[in-house]
């Protein structure tokens, strides 16, 4: 069951069980009215506390359902049921509390936090903006400013903030959210703290200047963005409306209009591409064992990339050394190393020649991890070494905190930057839709959403477009249905 009830002397709980992080599928959200409805109608029960079991609270909306049609209950209507609950209701939050996450906890009446919680509404990041109430109970405890900042960014934030602003009522040291809960909910009871029904908050007061200086910031910074303009209209919406459900439905209105926009499909795409970028296919298919990471790494040469990877080696379980041992699996070779590319290694341990993109890579490599300045994200580019290589490579890279995307044969970054630099400034993106169809048909990409992700991430292409590929694949498809 993804949802249960079950009563601790006289304070229910209201407990979601959905790993891996209780995403606010169908059954989550069908669940949470069936057992709201248990527990206001358990007579022995004078309080209700919500929470959730595993690592986290509700991390957001469940990816699975993305793209299908709704299905009541919808989490509006389970967030409205919630407020109106004539019991008072706790949540109780830890890990995460994110999107229709904090937008539930929203809905309760009393907001206790473990230590390590953050809560955000980060929906601007998938071209939407929260549409179960966020942009209406949130400006009501942190006021405009806060507000406009938290939801057109998407940030997240820790408890400490998270209780100064006002989103939550306390921070607790409990070992667990059951524990903090029912603490809350007996400190309810007792009066000795008091609940607040956000919905019947007043709005908060007008801040025009506050909204005058975001717009302002986002026309100079992403005018091309839909959702973070209709997300000021949206917290403009919860200072003049009539009533907390005229705002609601102004909400609506417009989570539908980003629903609707081409962004929003073009960033869900962006969304799914970066989720397994370092899965190299069939590579554990191919392999008589488990796949795993390599666990002892050379690094060989000086380049800062090196010293991020000494900052988090340690909490990885990975050992680094600046020279081969005995124990060494893996050895990453900086530009600038004279050391031969694996020949004079012992035990022909595999080797990745680090790269800067548009320089010459070494010609022996059996694999290039390609790096651009001020990018967050590489590629391991797949010369002549064995899938299941590449992919142990990979899994190290990630445990390290480095986001890797893999490919073969040839890299994807340096094709698609060698295109830009034969263009005008006007004409790469243009470049990148024309080259990203020549990688795709030529077999350098696992996935062609690979290409996407390292265009957005690397190179600049715009975000709201999904990626060169993307564009040139509906262009394509858009000219076909015109014959």
């Amino acid at each position: 069951m993804s949802v249960h009830y079950q009563r601790h002397g006289d304070i229910g709980v209201i407990q979601i069980d959905s790993p891996p992080v209780n995403a606010l599928g169908h059954a989550v959200r069908s669940g949470l009215i069936n057992a709201l409805e248990e527990g206001i109608a358990d007579t022995h029960a004078s309080a209700l506390v919500l929470l959730a079991n595993g690592r986290t609270f509700i991390a957001g909306a469940d990816i699975r359902e993305f793209g299908k049609p709704p299905q009541a209950p919808l989490l509006p209507d389970v967030v409205s049921q919630l407020e109106a609950c004539p019991k008072p209701l706790i949540a109780s939050l830890h890990g995460t509390a994110l999107g229709g996450g904090l937008e539930v906890a929203l809905g309760c009446h009393y907001r206790v936090a473990l230590t390590d919680t953050r809560v955000g509404l980060p929906e601007v990041k998938l071209g939407l903006l929260p549409g179960a109430g966020g942009t209406q109970r949130l400006p009501r405890l942190v006021g405009v400013e806060r507000a406009l900042e938290m939801i057109t960014s998407g940030r997240f934030v820790g408890a400490e903030e998270a209780l100064e602003a006002g989103i939550i009522d306390a921070i607790s040291d409990a070992p667990t959210p059951l524990e903090a809960g029912l603490a809350a909910a007996k400190k309810v009871l007792n009066a000795e703290q008091a609940c607040r029904i956000t919905g019947e908050l007043p709005p908060p007061a007008a801040n025009a200047q506050a909204i005058a200086a975001t717009l302002e910031h986002l026309t100079q910074s992403s005018p091309a963005l839909f959702s973070p303009f209709r997300i000021i209209e949206a917290i403009e919406a919860c200072v003049t409306a009539q009533s907390l459900q005229a705002g609601l439905r102004r909400e609506r209105e417009l989570f539908l209009a980003c629903m609707d926009s081409p962004q929003r499909a073009g960033l869900i795409h962006l969304f799914f591409a970066a989720r397994s970028p370092h899965v190299v296919p069939d590579a554990e298919k191919n392999s008589a064992a488990n796949v795993s990471r390599y666990n002892n790494v050379a690094l060989l040469g000086e380049h800062p990339l090196f010293e991020r990877l000494k900052k988090v080696a340690q909490r990885a379980g990975i050992t680094l050394t600046n020279k081969p041992t005995d124990t060494t699996e893996l050895c990453l070779l900086a530009p600038d190393s004279q050391t031969d590319d694996g020949s004079a290694l012992p035990g022909g341990i595999p080797v990745i020649a680090l790269q800067e993109i548009d320089t010459p890579g070494r010609s022996e490599s059996m694999l290039s991890l390609i790096i651009v300045a001020n990018s967050d994200i590489v590629e391991l580019a797949n010369i002549s070494a064995e899938p299941l290589i590449q992919q142990q490579a990979a899994l190290t890279l990630k445990a390290l905190r480095i986001n890797v995307v893999v490919s073969q044969q040839r890299s994807l970054l340096n094709a698609m930057h060698d295109a830009m630099q034969q263009v005008s400034a006007d004409e790469q993106q243009s470049a990148l839709e024309k080259i990203s169809i020549s990688i795709a048909e030529q077999g350098f990409c696992y996935r062609e959403s690979d290409i996407d992700l390292l265009a957005v991430e690397a190179l600049g292409y715009p975000r709201h477009l999904g990626g060169p590929h993307r564009q040139a694949t509906l262009a394509a498809a858009a000219k076909d249905a015109q014959k």
